[in-house]
């Protein structure tokens, strides 16, 4: 059951990345400049808040270096449709169903 739900988040993910790939990609088209919509503008225009909020939570955890080192550069500064095709492709790997050992019995 983990593993179906796993897969499906994954596909759900994937979807997800391709429709904002896309929406990028006609929005650039259109006006005939590159667009690429970030994960906070993204995040901040769905529940600005929550991401106001997050901030001094996870300083707090694990300090100012991590949210400005790593979590803004590597995350929040990222395209949204590679963040969320990362994400549906490892959700898919965890959820694949293993491979039978070949020469082995399994009980």
């Amino acid at each position: 059951m983990i593993r179906f739900v796993l897969r499906f988040l994954g596909l759900l993910a994937l979807a997800l990345g391709f429709i904002f790939l896309f929406y990028d990609g006609t929005k650039s088209i259109a006006d005939q400049t590159v667009y690429i919509i970030s994960v906070e503008s993204t995040w901040t225009d769905s529940h600005q808040s929550s991401l106001t909020s997050e901030q001094p939570a996870h300083e707090r955890r694990a300090g100012a270096w991590a949210w400005e080192g790593l979590v803004k550069p590597y995350f929040l500064d990222q395209p949204v449709s590679l963040v969320l095709a990362v994400i549906g492709a490892i959700l898919i790997l965890l959820g694949r169903k293993k491979k039978p050992l070949i020469g082995y019995a399994r009980d």
